[in-house]
């Protein structure tokens, strides 16, 4: 038989977004394709789901370390990384999730699904890092990492009615001969050691049954095992007290049992929960036994005065089983009938980012250092690769536009003191932004992510390179020619001819004289 745990702390951990990729496009006769990388896939999130045919967190306790896959990295080409396959937990209907002491889902109805973990972000390639300013971006952003913490499942039984008592007091017995349930019955105390649930038919109506082991005087503070097992009567609409008619123990009976059960339950339940302003039925089991009638007699009128429904009942021959079913039924189907119609389930969708562009920056005199506080800042932080200066640049430029730097001057903060944004420390350096005309085109350098052949004011086209081509191979004296314009005013230099006289200028020889 598998064991039965209903609370378990199980780490969970989100898949991380996959890092964006910084890729320029080759192809022939393309020499300036341009930025191509792709972005980075989402990492997979943690999902509880509610799956009618588990019944126990066992598999958690075996497995307590649950995590989703991760983004896969983006590539050149424009491709884009495949999103992280989601994780998904199955668990009983009932479980109550908390967070660091704080309950954040109660999971009930199946097919109930609540993201625990949400993965994180991928990061952009430099293709979707490019604007007009900053054409070709020598760098990506990186994945975030997903979310992870530690998780606390509890197990509170869905039931309808809930059976509560001392030790051997049948109700073990009672279920079992009011549904299929076979849970393990023996004549000694604390037999039953887990929740055992059962289904009751009673005419046209259905309702589950829960029994937990058995209260002692000091449940609610810890004694025993009622305390570890009472969250499992928490939901239920009629709680039942088993009272044993035939207990010989000094000091009980079946009054003084019943208000310690009560007593027991108004301290674990509190005005919170209000365990005892439920509807509430006491049933005296074994009145088969010798003076047991005789017994029900005595004691129905002071039980009656306190609230309670009486029925005498036999879990060993059935005696009254039928008028208890039936009566636990009919207020059963009264509280389904108080409860408001469930609202249709509607699909929204919602932004992630909700006023997340705010931030806070907090200075501590001691040692100096300034403390940046905001969803965007540590966002860009955990995105930007270090080890690429104008990823950095870029950095510096998004947390100057956000007014940060405007900031941290207002409180006084001077060059060289420390900066601390999420889990990085910086050394504050004011600085215009990268790219404007004073920082860098002064200095001679172009904005991050320029290219001065794309800005080139024109570019020359392969008819022009031809042109150019075939004009260097013409021989020179076809593409020179001398004119007297290109001659030195004034007097030949000594031992220069005038052209006149200049042999071979097309002038006829002269005859020579006889």
């Amino acid at each position: 038989m598998a064991a039965f745990v209903d609370r378990v702390v199980v780490h969970v951990a989100a898949g991380n977004g996959g890092h964006g990729v910084a890729s320029v496009h080759r192809e022939k006769y393309k020499p300036l394709g341009g930025p191509d990388g792709g972005n980075g896939g989402d990492g997979g999130d943690v999902v509880l789901e509610v799956n009618p045919s588990v019944h126990t967190l066992l598999d958690f306790h075996h497995r307590p370390h649950q995590r989703a896959a991760n983004g896969r990295p983006g590539a050149g080409s424009n491709r884009h990384g495949a999103n992280g396959e989601d994780r998904v937990l199955h668990v009983p209907e009932g479980t109550v999730v908390s967070v660091g002491g704080e309950v954040v889902a109660d999971l009930v109805g199946a097919g109930t699904r609540v993201v625990l973990a949400s993965g994180g972000r991928g990061g952009l390639g430099n293709a979707a890092l490019a604007n007009p300013r900053r054409k070709a971006p020598g760098f990506a952003l990186l994945g975030e990492p997903g979310e992870s913490f530690d998780a606390v499942l509890e197990l509170k039984s869905v039931a309808d009615v809930g059976l509560v008592g001392f030790p051997s007091a049948g109700k073990s017995s009672l279920i079992a001969a009011m549904s299929a349930a076979r849970p393990k019955i023996a004549d000694y105390p604390f037999t039953t050691l887990v929740p055992n649930l059962g289904v009751v038919r009673a005419g046209d109506v259905v309702f589950t049954m829960a029994d937990v082991p058995g209260l002692i005087p000091g449940a609610a503070t810890g004694k025993g095992l009622g305390l570890q097992f009472l969250r499992h009567v928490e939901r239920c609409a009629v709680l039942v007290h088993v009272v044993d008619m035939a207990t010989l123990e000094p000091g009980r009976d079946p009054e003084s049992d019943i208000e310690a059960l009560e007593q027991e339950l108004a301290e674990y339940g509190g005005d919170e929960l209000d365990l005892v302003g439920r509807l509430r039925v006491a049933v005296l089991n074994k009145i088969d036994v010798p003076d047991g009638r005789e017994l029900v007699d005595l004691v129905r009128s002071g039980l009656e005065a306190r609230g309670l429904q009486v029925f005498a009942v036999s879990a060993a021959t059935g005696e009254g089983l039928t008028e208890l079913g039936y009566a636990l039924a009919a207020a059963v189907a009264e509280y389904r009938a108080a409860l408001p119609a469930p609202e249709r389930t509607r699909v929204t969708l919602t932004p992630r980012a909700v006023d997340d562009s705010g931030f806070t920056v907090t200075h501590d005199p001691d040692d100096e250092t300034f403390t940046v506080h905001g969803v965007k800042p540590e966002r860009w932080v955990r995105q930007t690769d270090f080890t690429n200066d104008e990823a950095v640049g870029y950095l510096a430029d998004r947390l100057n536009r956000l007014g940060v730097e405007d900031e941290l001057a207002k409180l006084g903060a001077q060059e060289g003191d420390t900066v601390v944004i999420g889990d990085v420390a910086f050394d504050f350096q004011p600085s215009l932004p990268a790219g404007t005309p004073v920082a860098e085109e002064t200095a001679g350098l172009g904005g991050r992510g320029t290219d001065s052949r794309v800005d080139a004011p024109h570019r020359v086209r392969a008819a022009e390179r031809l042109a150019a081509k075939k004009a260097r191979r013409m021989p020179y004296e076809m593409t020179e020619t001398w004119s007297d314009g290109d001659l030195p005013d004034g007097d030949l230099p000594d031992g220069d001819l005038p052209d006149d006289d200049l042999p071979g200028d097309g002038d006829a020889p002269a005859d020579d004289d006889a």
